[in-house]
């Protein structure tokens, strides 16, 4: 059952996209209809990652989307959006496997790594011949990441690595793993470094019974003296920005693709309303309050649209700041979440069925509003931003 998506575009914002965005958004928008669509209700019921695809999202450009050079696209910071906004539209599981891979594990090696490193990880990587994932949160550091216990211990021509993430997306289909630890005779000074999965000591582990991006891969990893080389060390990291300054290019994704899911609720809801027919044999949609939850999404999918397209274009200006991606990333996750909320309750007891994605986007949505900084960690940003004063 369900509905073929139909977009959305009230405010007419496709006048506003080049030829080029327009492009790649139909690019983006046909590859999730023809092969993730068909499959994304089976995959959530399994709990499986549809790992089939990667090759043609590697030959489609998605991974590390924004890089030049490298076998990656370089596309504009809006094209990316409207990529991310598509896959998330199939589903947000899905496309946090393609955020990780291009904003966490290759961003990263672009901006700090040699040029060694940049050679020999980014075409793999761009390809989808090697996967990453990026170890920064642990069982006991979430929020505070600067608490991590992780650390890093020079040792002869390199350094020996210790420590558990948990919560790491892709970790045990990885090739390569972006691990963040602190040094131990750089005065606990967070740095990063590229371990490949199959050394010693490195070890990947599922989680299980997830009610939530049950199409993505969950782990986590423990490194008991790992030893890395010195060419292992992202000679540019240096100081808990560096992390920091990756999770924002995951957080303007993430703005770009909770769009995508509210979209893909209001439209199932909106098609559903004109066909379940109530009282008088009239369609639900002639309801008022129906009509006014229809409203009230329209209406916020809309103002989604615009902070996220001006966040992009301050973005590919490079005027943006990490509080405004902070906004983007909070309202638009925490407006898909309601608006799924109010989508399945236009659809009642059929809204629950995976017939239909609302329930499966209501799921997924839990975590992207808890992941990339918690609703109430991007308030806080946001408040000091304002007021100058730090409430965290």
């Amino acid at each position: 059952m369900g509905f073929k998506f139909h977009g959305f575009d009230f405010l007419h914002l496709d006048s506003s996209f080049s030829e080029d965005e327009l492009l790649v958004r139909k690019t983006a928008r046909d590859f999730v209809e023809d092969n993730l669509v068909p499959i994304i209700e089976q995959c959530f019921r399994e709990g499986r990652f549809p790992r089939e695809l990667v090759k043609t999202m590697g030959e489609l450009g998605f991974f590390g989307a924004t890089i030049d050079g490298y076998g990656c696209a370089g596309m504009s910071n809006v094209e990316y959006g409207l990529v991310m906004q598509e896959l998330e539209r199939g589903d947000s599981g899905f496309r946090s496997f393609v955020s990780v891979q291009s904003a966490l594990v290759m961003y990263p090696i672009y901006t700090f790594g040699s040029d060694e490193q940049k050679n020999t990880w980014l075409p793999a990587l761009a390809s989808g011949q090697k996967l990453g994932c990026f170890g920064l949160t642990e069982p006991e550091y979430g929020s505070n990441p600067g608490g991590m216990k992780t650390t890093a211990r020079k040792s002869g021509d390199g350094y020996v690595l210790n420590g558990e993430k948990l919560w790491i997306t892709s970790g045990h289909i990885s090739d390569v793993a972006v691990i963040w630890a602190k040094v131990d005779d750089e005065d606990d000074r967070v740095r990063g470094f590229l371990v490949e999965t199959d050394r010693p000591g490195f070890k990947a582990y599922d989680v299980h019974g997830k009610w939530s991006l049950r199409a993505s891969v969950t782990s986590g990893l423990s490194l008991q003296d790992v030893h890395v080389p010195e060419a292992n060390l992202l000679p540019g990291t240096g100081g808990l920005k560096s992390p920091l300054m990756c999770l924002n290019q995951a957080r303007y994704g993430i703005s770009w693709g909770a769009l995508g899911a509210a979209m893909s609720c209001f439209d199932t809801a909106l098609q559903y309303s004109k066909t379940r027919k109530q009282f008088h044999n009239m369609p639900i949609a002639g309801h008022q309050l129906v009509q006014e939850k229809l409203v009230w999404m329209a209406n916020e999918i809309a103002k989604g649209q615009l902070l996220s397209l001006h966040v992009g274009r301050m973005k590919d200006a490079g005027t943006v700041g990490h509080e405004h991606i902070s906004m983007a990333k909070r309202n638009n996750v925490w407006m898909a979440l309601e608006c799924a909320r109010m989508a399945r309750d236009v659809l009642g007891a059929n809204g629950i069925t995976e017939d239909y994605p609302i329930m499966r986007h209501m799921m997924n949505l839990e975590s992207v509003k808890t992941y990339e900084g918690t609703h109430d960690i991007h308030t806080l940003i946001l408040g000091h931003n304002l007021t100058g004063i730090g409430a965290y």
